[in-house]
Order: C-alpha cells, then sequence, then structure tokens
C-alpha cells in the first residue's frame, strides 16, 4: 500500500468508482418534477399518456408533498419501447 495518497488522491479514485457504477445501474430513464398539485395530476397523466406503462414500464416511482402544495415526483420508464 502507498502511504504517500493525499485525500485529494483517495477522493478521485473513489468519484471514478462511483461514476463508473452510476451509469449501469439500470437500463430506466428517470425524470423528477416539482409542480403545485393540480399541475402534478396533469403532468403525470401526460406521461402515461406518452409514454403508455404497457410498452415503457411507465411508474412513478417516488413522490412527496413540499411545502406549498407543490408535489414533488419522479417518474421512471425505459428509453424505448421494444
Amino acid at each position: 500500500m502507498n502511504s504517500n495518497r493525499r485525500p485529494a488522491d483517495i477522493a478521485r479514485q473513489s468519484a471514478k468508482a462511483l461514476a463508473g457504477r452510476a451509469s449501469t445501474r439500470d437500463a430506466f430513464r428517470r425524470e423528477t418534477f416539482a409542480l403545485p398539485r393540480e399541475a402534478a395530476r396533469e403532468k403525470a397523466r401526460e406521461m402515461f399518456h406518452r409514454f403508455p406503462k404497457a410498452a415503457y414500464m411507465t411508474e412513478i416511482e417516488s413522490w412527496r408533498v413540499l411545502p406549498g402544495d407543490r408535489i414533488e415526483f419522479t417518474t421512471r420508464r425505459l428509453p424505448s419501447a421494444d
């Protein structure tokens, strides 16, 4: 083991390893939105209409209520249909 490694070297190596893993995590595309409640409902409907669940495996992966009655949600879908 090299005892002359600096913290910056370790951080650079760790960041490089994490970046390599993140890109191969899975094949899904994710988009996150933070909209007022009614606009969030409309956006979710639009996503399901544009990318049907049967073809793209579209789903709302997570959601939460933010202050001011805003909804933050993340959609997950395959990049293309078979």
